[in-house]
């Protein structure tokens, strides 16, 4: 037997571990991703064909086309529930997308390590939070009968609560209480993105004679684009989805504080107390496609999914 024929008889003996072990690592991976699939299912993908089923048919289940959509855009309290979120999500995002850069590229390039990290995990901190306890929290900042920062309330004209939670106010608040609870993971988010930064980019922006802030508009940002879109499309979608904080803030002001302030608001008292769920989905089928719409731009604007575009 020569020893190429012996070569060739130890191959398929030698590769079918190799293949055995490809088998097994396919099978783990499965196996990891089957109990998020089944969640997905279970949570996102069925509840939004639900809605879509419910968003096109009556209370019969019959199909009624278009007919719950203009239903719900001829209720008087559409268009200023889709007004306030448009004001809140303008505000929100210029906040939280530059507020959010500005800050991790002030901690990773100005700030000293130790610091950094201690300011972070500040940052980060209010995330901890739930919702409902980061409402309360405002609730007590917001009240100048004991809010510890009732003299810059007074100096802003604020004496009593109805004053501070004045229809033209809201926005204002909504996006103080939602960059204070989500700001800090942003910047973490951001943070890690600046450090994949190499070091050798960093340096030859320096002996180019590049200054802090040229290098931060013209390397920094450019490099971490993809997570500047990320961050745009999730913070926006969270934006549309607002309801547990002008819910509460309602709730607190006794009723000064219109129960139908979001979209989310509208479809909470068309379910709940009219009784309509299939105009409550025809109102979460907008928001969907809203979503959809922006994010859609968003990634193939920014090259979101191209591997290498950097």
């Amino acid at each position: 037997m020569t020893t190429v024929e012996i070569e060739r008889s130890l191959a398929p003996a030698a590769a079918s571990p190799s293949r055995r072990s490809q088998r097994r690592g396919g099978l783990a991976g499965y196996a990891f991703v089957s109990g998020y699939t089944a969640l997905l299912l279970a949570f996102g993908v069925f509840p939004t064909g639900y809605s879509l089923y419910l968003a096109f048919t009556n209370t019969r289940g019959q199909f009624t086309g278009l007919g719950q959509f203009t239903k719900v855009i001829s209720d008087f309290r559409f268009g200023p529930a889709f007004g306030n979120i448009a004001v809140y999500l303008v505000m929100w995002l210029l906040l939280v997308v530059v507020l959010t850069v500005v800050t991790a590229v002030i901690l990773r390039s100005r700030v000293r390590p130790g610091l950094s990290s201690t300011l972070r995990f500040l940052y980060y901190l209010p995330g901890a939070l739930a919702g409902v306890a980061s409402v309360l929290v405002w609730l007590f900042m917001l009240s100048p009968g004991v809010s510890p920062v009732t003299g810059l309330l007074r100096v802003l004209g604020l004496s009593t609560f109805d004053q501070v939670l004045a229809p033209g106010h809201l926005p204002v608040i909504l996006v103080l209480i939602a960059f204070w609870t989500g700001a800090g993971g942003w910047i973490v988010v951001m943070y890690g993105a600046l450090n994949n930064i190499p070091d050798e980019v960093m340096e030859a922006a320096r002996v180019d004679g590049a200054g802090p802030w040229r290098t931060a508009w013209s390397i920094q940002v450019p490099m971490i684009r993809k997570w500047i879109v990320y961050m745009a499309i999730l913070a926006f979608a969270s934006g549309t989805q607002l309801f547990v904080e002008p819910q509460l803030l309602q709730t607190a002001s006794l009723q000064r504080v219109s129960p139908t302030w979001s979209p989310n608001q509208l479809a909470y008292v068309l379910a709940f107390q009219n009784g309509d769920f299939n105009a409550a989905a025809a109102i979460s089928v907008f928001l969907l496609i809203l979503g959809l719409i922006v994010a859609t731009v968003l990634v193939t604007r920014s090259g979101l999914f191209k591997v290498g575009d950097e």
